[in-house]
């Protein structure tokens, strides 16, 4: 293939990831604006309401690592195809559900087709754009930091207008229309991937299907407590035997990944130390960043009276700072490497949070926030693209699916667990 050729083809996989990955992870926020108009058109009870957000995050939060693995096996490229499929129909469902029950089905779907493509987004990106041809004169070497911060910016801003998508949706038309929009999106994007992704697979020809047996209802039990925590409490007996079930389970998981001959998650990843410690500053990166802007939304609609459009257009601040950062921090870290920009990112969050929380009030003017808004997306934007460079580095190019999986799963649940701790304190 003609460099001008490969260029073409790594641009439409950058596009047809980034723009799918944007979808998933958009999905993950929107509907918390749109629950009280839910609540009065179809009636919902708070339980009801609760389970239409709960329903996306545990599917997605338990299937990711499945989702790797079936893409390794099946082919990248085909199930990418099938999630956003899935991810497709099902939105289509929840836009047109009649009632809650059938909402909260369509949004556990949605969480699967999601829980499928988001780990094989950065996997298709990394086959795209190896680092295995060389920096030197090679158009794809050279451009493999850009491509992972225009990734892993699309991703900060999908969590950053969320709220803003949302509000505006429901104030301008109705809250259907936040499930309508992914429809023409994804009947763009499953031809476009079908036509112009490449396939490969991982380095395994079977299954680990004992694997699988102890990471799901392990990742289940542990996801499903920490959702229920915000509401039950964390004394409440099923929210304690889920989590301590599915720890149990969990380490049964890490016990057969040690002795498995084609492990779902080699182990031997996280004896590497920039896998393990990207992976600790992913989770953490998550744990602050879902909390944070969970409850500046509502900080900002029910202390500061501001309309959800209102709200959603302020907090637009915390992600121009991600869309400008996010891929010079990807250039850079390829450059100069991943652990200096973590770090930065890391304190810059930390930074910001804290002047949030000293300057706080019930009158606290909006050009107050400004300054720490723009240090949280400037942070968010040094850990994301650094991070995903930092963990694509530490392993062969073949094993970027499973690498890919486990740290969308641990960046996942540090966002659950993040709204969770915050929600009871």
């Amino acid at each position: 293939m003609s460099n001008t050729a490969g260029r073409t083809r790594n641009g439409w996989t950058l596009a047809i990831v980034s723009i799918a990955l944007f979808m998933a992870v958009l999905d993950n926020l929107v509907v918390s604006v749109a629950l009280p108009t839910i609540h009065r058109d179809l009636g919902a009870s708070i339980q009801s309401l609760e389970w239409t957000v709960n329903a996306y995050v545990l599917a997605y939060a338990v299937l990711l690592l499945t989702g790797a693995a079936l893409g390794d096996r099946f082919g990248r490229k085909r199930m990418f195809v099938i999630g956003l499929s899935i991810f497709t129909a099902a939105s289509a469902a929840a836009a047109l559900a009649p009632n809650t029950d059938a909402l909260v089905i369509a949004r556990a779907v949605q969480g699967v087709g999601a829980a499928i493509l988001t780990p094989l987004t950065l996997t298709l990106l990394a086959a795209a754009f190896p680092t295995d041809r060389g920096s030197e004169g090679s158009p794809i070497g050279q451009h493999r930091g850009m491509a992972i911060g225009v990734w892993s910016g699309i991703s900060g801003i999908a969590v950053a207008i969320g709220p803003l998508v949302g509000g505006a949706v429901v104030q301008g038309i109705s809250w259907h229309w936040i499930f309508w929009i992914n429809v023409p999106l994804g009947f763009v994007l499953i031809p476009l991937a079908a036509s112009r992704l490449t396939e490969s697979r991982g380095p395994y020809s079977t299954l680990d299907l004992p694997g699988l047996g102890f990471a799901l209802p392990g990742a289940f039990g542990l996801v499903f407590g920490l959702v229920r925590a915000q509401s039950l409490g964390w004394g409440s007996a099923t929210v304690l035997l889920s989590i301590v079930g599915g720890a149990v389970l969990l380490g049964c998981f890490v016990v057969w990944e040690l002795r498995a001959r084609e492990p779902m998650l080699p182990m031997s990843f996280f004896a590497k130390r920039s896998f393990a410690v990207t992976n600790v500053a992913s989770f953490s990166m998550y744990f602050g960043m879902f909390g944070s802007i969970f409850f500046l939304s509502q900080y900002m609609q029910n202390v500061l009276h501001n309309t959800p459009l209102q709200a959603g257009l302020k907090l637009l601040v915390w992600t121009g700072a991600t869309m400008i950062v996010a891929p010079l921090a990807g250039i850079f870290s390829e450059r100069f490497g991943s652990r200096p920009f973590m770090f930065a990112g890391l304190s810059l969050q930390a930074g910001a949070l804290a002047w949030l929380a000293s300057t706080v009030s019930t009158t606290q003017p909006y050009t107050h926030m400004i300054i720490p808004f723009i240090m949280a997306g400037a942070g968010m934007a040094l850990v994301f693209a650094p991070s995903a460079n930092a963990v694509l580095s530490s392993v062969r190019t073949e094993q970027a699916g499973q690498a890919s999986g486990a740290n969308n799963a641990i960046r996942e649940v540090g966002g659950v667990l993040g709204v969770a701790v915050l929600a009871s304190i």
